[in-house]
């Protein structure tokens, strides 16, 4: 498929229709009910677009939001974006941007979410924020353009969201990485995003049962992507145990490498960003599986979606272990 590479035009379109900032706190170990002394607390732009923005930055690639900030906390977002040279197109609303809690343990390296649900709106603002969003998506997305859709809506917004944005990108051009859960994943799925990148427990609620043993894993990936809307490639981020990526031809598990853990918030955010920055550069399966797997775990040694310089995100890449499943 052939790009637009206009200069102002972004290579990649990240959309996060709930933001939020994400308060993250340290503790050398949380106690439940008992009074936790923090060690730091570091504020900072969160939401699974807008971190698949910032690590695509970090990595060189011209990418644009657009979404939902609320203007009086739209701060720190702004300075994000201007830092990293992101294109920001996005809409305003009166009020805050939700903000979230992330309590990291340090003796166990996992991290407890608090997450607000975020702004709600009336029927009508609904639609005419959408409407909205519909023309900068189609002032930013030529053809080949990668457009994210991650995250969770905001309340009250229907479970058809992704499905009707990701049906009128396809429409413009465009391509889709959808990264959800839950009905807004189960509705996106029917408009026929190119990429899809569950974690385990995503995609056990939509095979309807549990997926413990990686045959019942590849099973159910293969299921999705054999499926009248199936993506073309698909990624189930795993945690400790790695990820398994696939395409139409190939079914590959990508080991874990050990790293200095200091937080897991946006490893799959980072995951998804090197997915695409792989489709990009057009690199077979294998490539993309080390280079999405690098990306994550780059990210799980610092605070944040951010990345180390790309030769060290590339050294990394070379280090990653693959196996082949039939």
């Amino acid at each position: 498929m052939s790009y637009d590479t206009s200069p102002d035009r972004p290579r990649v379109l990240a959309i996060a229709l709930n933001p939020a900032l994400d308060h993250t706190i340290e503790v050398e170990r949380l106690t439940l009910g008992e009074v936790n002394r923090g060690l730091g607390m570091q504020a900072e732009v969160g939401g699974k677009g807008f971190n698949v923005a910032s690590c695509l930055a970090d990595f060189g690639i011209p990418t644009a939001v657009t979404g939902l900030l609320g203007q009086d906390n739209a701060t720190p977002f702004e300075a994000l974006f201007r830092g990293k040279g992101i294109q920001d197109h996005c809409l305003r609303l009166p009020g805050l941007t939700r903000v979230n809690t992330k309590l990291v343990d340090r003796s166990t390296g996992h991290t407890t979410d608090i997450n607000l649900p975020g702004p709600v709106l009336t029927p009508q603002a609904r639609q005419e924020l959408l409407a909205a969003l519909l023309a900068k998506i189609d002032g930013l997305i030529a053809t080949g353009t990668w457009v994210v859709l991650a995250g969770s809506l905001p309340p009250d917004w229907p479970d058809e969201t992704y499905h009707l944005l990701a049906r009128h990108i396809h429409q413009a051009g465009g391509r889709v990485a959808l990264d959800a859960s839950g009905a807004a994943l189960a509705a996106g799925l029917t408009a026929g995003p190119d990429m899809v990148k569950p974690n385990r427990v995503e995609l056990a609620e939509l095979a309807g049962g549990p997926l413990d043993a990686m045959p019942a894993l590849l099973a159910a990936g293969r299921r999705l992507m054999a499926g009248p809307h199936g993506p073309a490639s698909l990624a189930v981020s795993m945690g400790g145990d790695g990820a398994l990526f696939l395409d139409r031809g190939q079914a590959l598990l990508a080991r874990p490498l050990k790293v200095d853990l200091i937080s897991t918030v946006g490893a799959g955010d980072a995951m998804v960003a090197g997915m695409i920055a792989a489709q990009l550069e057009g690199l077979p399966l294998p490539d993309c599986a080390r280079l999405a797997t690098a990306f994550a775990v780059a990210k799980l040694s610092r605070l944040g979606p951010h990345l180390p310089a790309p030769e060290q995100v590339r050294a990394l890449a070379a280090t990653v272990e693959l196996a082949e499943l039939a």
